[in-house]
């Protein structure tokens, strides 16, 4: 009996040892994620002076698909692909939903700074979208949707209603979209080959973006403008290879032991990266309402994450 009541003790420590290391693991995932997707604001922006934006989603996405083929072929030649692949094309959709409406964001405001600081609003929207998933939103969360709305308002209306852009639209539509991208990861990701239904949504992605190159973004004699895209190869290749190869699939492994409000928490870090890079790279610089609204937006998306972190830290009291 004492034998077995050690035993038992000893297996549950290791499998809670196991679960911490995977949990910890998974989070620096995340927090690598964060920091290449706030600097590929900076690439996103630079990318637009030589292509146009689909043109460089077309271009990014795929290399992002083709530079995990290796990968796949090493780590992950099992069974299982048309049921990734199901998946991969479900999210592929919605990433080029998310992403189109991001770049032309990018392309119309000319700020990577303020994007950021818009997308970031998808971390406010995921537990507000948790509402209708059946899950609890405290009031925290409402505050938190107050001020960042708040913050909205000033970085994206400095003189009035009428000085909102067709670029600060694009982006507040996309955070919904970037929000509906994570929850469908969370739901899909632990039954997934990981780089495979990354490599399945990047060329999903890929692929519609460059139908709508081809038909909005060619050229004169008909085709893509293949001098932009090879003069604009140091942000494209940032944008493919970091952005969308090592970052989403860093998120997808990232999410398979974070749930998806922590995760949202350590997301809303690309904001600030965001600014930072397009301050001391690109320097960029915003009115004091911009700095303000920034401000605003940043404690919102930090204050709606609170509940979520108050209730693991009971749950690991209790």
């Amino acid at each position: 009996m004492c034998a077995d009541s050690l035993t038992r003790g000893v297996m549950r420590r290791k499998t809670l040892l196991s679960t911490k290391h995977k949990t910890l693991i998974s989070t620096i995932c995340l927090f690598i994620t964060a920091i290449i997707w706030g600097l590929a604001f900076v690439a996103q922006r630079s990318g637009i002076d030589y292509m146009g934006s689909f043109t460089y989603n077309a271009v990014r996405f795929a290399l992002g698909a083709v530079s995990l083929l290796p990968l796949i072929f090493i780590l992950e030649r099992k069974s299982g692909f048309l049921k990734t692949a199901g998946y991969g094309l479900i999210c592929g959709v919605i990433l080029f939903i998310a992403s189109s409406l991001q770049q032309l964001g990018v392309e119309y405001t000319g700020s990577a700074g303020k994007a950021g600081f818009i997308t970031g609003l998808y971390t406010v929207i995921v537990p507000i979208v948790g509402i209708f998933l059946g899950r609890k939103t405290s009031v925290l969360t409402w505050i938190a949707a107050v001020l960042a709305l708040s913050g909205l308002y000033l970085l994206s209306v400095p003189k009035g209603l009428g000085s909102i852009g067709i670029g600060d639209v694009l982006l507040f539509c996309g955070a919904f979209f970037w929000a509906a991208h994570i929850l469908l990861l969370d739901r899909f990701s632990a039954k997934l080959n990981p780089l495979q239904f990354s490599s399945v949504q990047f060329g999903v992605c890929a692929a519609i973006s460059f139908v709508f190159a081809l038909i909005l973004e060619s050229g004169k004699s008909g085709r893509l403008d293949m001098s932009g895209i090879l003069a604009g190869w140091l942000p494209l290749l940032y944008g493919g290879l970091l952005s969308v190869g090592v970052a989403y699939t860093l998120q997808v492994v990232g999410q398979r032991h974070v749930e998806p409000a922590k995760a949202s928490i350590i997301f809303s870090l690309e904001s600030l990266f965001a600014a930072l890079g397009a301050a001391l790279i690109l320097h960029e610089r915003m009115s004091l309402n911009g700095y303000i609204g920034s401000a605003l937006i940043f404690c919102g998306i930090i204050l709606s994450q609170i509940p979520a972190r108050k209730k693991e830290a009971t749950a690991s009291n209790g």
